[in-house]
């Protein structure tokens, strides 16, 4: 009788674990790059410039993220330029010169050279021969994977036009 109940206990345990697992839902973009604690600049910017739901809804959306330190390597007083209301175009075209549309994992392109298309509109040229540019950028962590997309952690700041 004890094993039948102790059997019992672990299915039910099991089931339990299983449906709580499935109902619960991934970490969309933003709240990945929240709890990262690596993103904060990145997370602000992105409160200022107004994209918070774009970055939160449906995707897939492959975001390239620059760091604290990313950001720290800008000329002074550029990213507090950039948060001021009357620079929010700017600021906007900035971070979705960041983001490619749909779901592109290292896999994909591993040993290719490309352009894709930004949601901004620039191209931006990716190099993934030797480790991963992402124009003048390196990928230090890839593959970051989210409910609505991917992301991948970039050492620098890239620009449009660059």
């Amino acid at each position: 009788m004890s094993a039948i109940k102790t059997s019992l206990i672990a299915v039910a345990t099991a089931a339990s674990l299983t449906f709580g697992a499935m109902s619960a839902k991934a970490a969309d973009i933003v709240d990945t790059a929240v709890a990262a604690g690596s993103f904060n600049t990145l997370v602000t910017a992105v409160k200022a410039a107004g994209l918070v739901d774009t970055l939160k809804g449906d995707g897939p959306f492959t975001v390239f993220a620059p760091t604290d330190e990313a950001f720290a390597k800008l000329p002074a007083g550029t990213v507090e330029d950039l948060l001021k209301p009357e620079n929010k175009d700017q600021l906007v075209s900035i971070l979705t010169y960041h983001v490619v549309p749909g779901k592109v994992m290292s896999g994909d392109i591993a040993g290719k050279e490309m352009t894709v298309a930004s949601v901004q509109g620039d191209s931006i040229d990716v190099d993934a021969t030797n480790g991963v540019m992402v124009d003048e950028a390196s990928v230090v962590t890839a593959d970051i994977e989210t409910d609505n997309g991917v992301i991948h952690v970039i050492d620098t700041v890239i620009m449009p036009g660059m």
